[in-house]
């Protein structure tokens, strides 16, 4: 199976093992402007997964691991639990990282638990036409470095589309994702973000925001491909040692 390609233009190569543990945790880095949500909105609810990594997004899984794009830099540390990426939640330090072997997903454990609540991985992602939404702090405009992140995480309501509308998709393994009005979508620094769905009124986590779905380097321009962590809940479930239920 190919490798995943990086999203859009992310610069950073996944780190992979080991961190040495910090005296203290520090805030994670200011990064420089990666994929943003472009034509969306302000998050308009608090989303205790959500998880600032610097440069990227993530979203909390268990108390203490979170799950992010294999193509992000590993940080040192990530804030959990705060739609605000620089105040709220609880910074914590991150300690191993693990890639999934095929696609664009890397998980993060964390140094301590955390008490807010993670998003649930449901059996099955979705059928075309599903509902879903996107959530991250990458860029809102469309172009690489055409403005700065935004400090709140931005959200969008997309839907999952056919296979065949994304260039180079691992089927099984992905999730083709429609670029909203044809002028929204994901964008630099929501790489590794959250694609969610609702299942009896809880946000499930379906997603995990990997690049473009037609190699342009200009976002929104066509729909975006995540990594289907569904397909991979097995595996995810077998290196967290058990996801919650």
């Amino acid at each position: 199976m190919r490798n995943t390609a990086r999203f859009l233009l992310a610069a950073a190569v996944a780190l992979t093992g080991l961190l040495a543990p910090a005296a203290a945790v520090a805030a994670p880095v200011e990064p420089t402007p990666g994929t943003m949500v472009v034509g969306g909105e302000p998050a308009t609810e608090n989303y205790p997964f959500m998880v600032y990594v610097s440069g990227c997004t993530g979203s909390l899984i268990k108390a203490n691991w979170a799950v992010t794009a294999k193509h992000c830099t590993t940080p040192s540390s990530v804030r959990v639990g705060s739609t605000d990426r620089a105040a709220g939640g609880t910074v914590v330090a991150v300690t191993r990282a693990v890639n999934h072997p095929t696609i664009d997903v890397k998980l993060l454990q964390l140094a301590s638990s955390v008490s807010y609540a993670p998003a649930p991985i449901p059996t099955t992602s979705g059928a075309v036409g599903t509902a879903t939404r996107i959530i991250g702090w990458g860029q809102t405009c469309p172009t690489r470095g055409c403005g700065s992140a935004p400090r709140v995480a931005n959200q969008l309501n997309t839907s999952i589309v056919a296979d065949s509308r994304c260039s180079g998709i691992n089927g099984p393994y992905e999730i083709c994702t429609n670029n909203t009005n044809g002028n929204s979508g994901a964008c630099y620094g929501d790489s590794g973000g959250p694609q969610v769905r609702l299942v009896s009124g809880r946000w499930n986590l379906i997603g995990v925001t990997s690049r473009a779905g037609n190699n342009n380097s200009t976002c929104a321009t066509g729909p975006s491909i995540y990594g289907d962590l569904p397909s991979i809940r097995a595996w995810v479930n077998t290196q967290v040692s058990g996801l919650p239920s």
